[in-house]
């Protein structure tokens, strides 16, 4: 009698990640993040100069109406879980993946508290020196300088950070991608690092990661110049930096 032939069962390739997306620093944090992590994804552009982040079902999302945004269909216990945040994306993206996010507490600790540097701090004055530079109406001189040199400050405290390390905390972890993408763009702020070698030695290690070079040009060609005319400017001003009722 011939036995039958016995049928391999092969699994199936993992659910892509939805990805809303717009391509910011806080967008190219998590793009990095996932090409580094070898997980699949779906790219949804969400025009922020637009105002898609207003419509209700990326509100359903993100009651903020920030990208990124991600929806995981296998997600704990195998259900949808939607998650708004870069800091909260990086760290569920690290416990999913078990990959640049170490599980040892103190070690751990050491990343969450770079991540929320960056999250609380880096991020944010870079955002304001970018606004009052790149986008106010008008030009606040004491905002610029305040912020500027703010900013050259957090540059001093990563210098200091990498005297002894290559990477923020020890090993490279979420806590890099999630500084690289704005210290990328210092220089839009007039912020030179020619005083922190060791930043722009951090920085240059990182953008020769291939990873991070796909995760930096994912939806590149979706960027657009800031509007020349007054009408349009403004109104893209508004969009952007207008208090819009979120909520309806």
């Amino acid at each position: 009698m011939t036995a039958s032939p016995s049928v391999s069962t092969v699994p199936s390739p993992p659910a892509p990640i939805d990805l809303y997306y717009w391509p910011t620093p806080n967008g190219w944090k998590i793009a990095i993040a996932l090409e580094e992590m070898g997980l699949p994804y779906r790219l949804l552009p969400i025009d922020i100069g637009k105002g898609d982040q207003f419509a209700p079902a990326f509100l359903q999302l993100n009651p903020n109406h920030r990208i990124p945004v991600i929806v995981d269909p296998e997600g704990p216990a195998g259900q949808p879980l939607a998650v708004f945040e870069s800091g909260a994306i990086l760290q569920y993206l690290g416990r999913k993946s078990g990959l640049f996010y170490p599980q040892d507490p103190r070690s751990q600790s050491e990343v969450e508290q770079w991540l929320f540097w960056q999250v609380g701090g880096l991020g944010p004055m870079c955002g304001q020196a970018g606004h009052f530079k790149l986008y106010a109406p008008e030009p606040v001189s004491y905002a610029i300088e305040r912020y500027t040199k703010e900013v050259a400050r957090l540059m001093g405290v990563m210098e200091r950070r990498l005297q002894d390390r290559d990477y923020l905390a020890g090993p490279y972890t979420i806590a890099d991608m999630a500084c690289w993408p704005w210290v990328s763009i210092v220089k839009n702020y007039d912020v030179d690092l020619a005083p922190f070698p060791r930043v722009q030695a951090w920085l240059d290690r990182l953008g020769q990661r291939p990873a991070v070079v796909r995760g930096r040009q994912v939806g590149a060609e979706l960027r657009r110049q800031i509007p020349t005319d007054p009408a349009e400017l403004e109104k893209w001003r508004q969009t952007l930096f207008g208090q819009q009722a979120a909520a309806k």
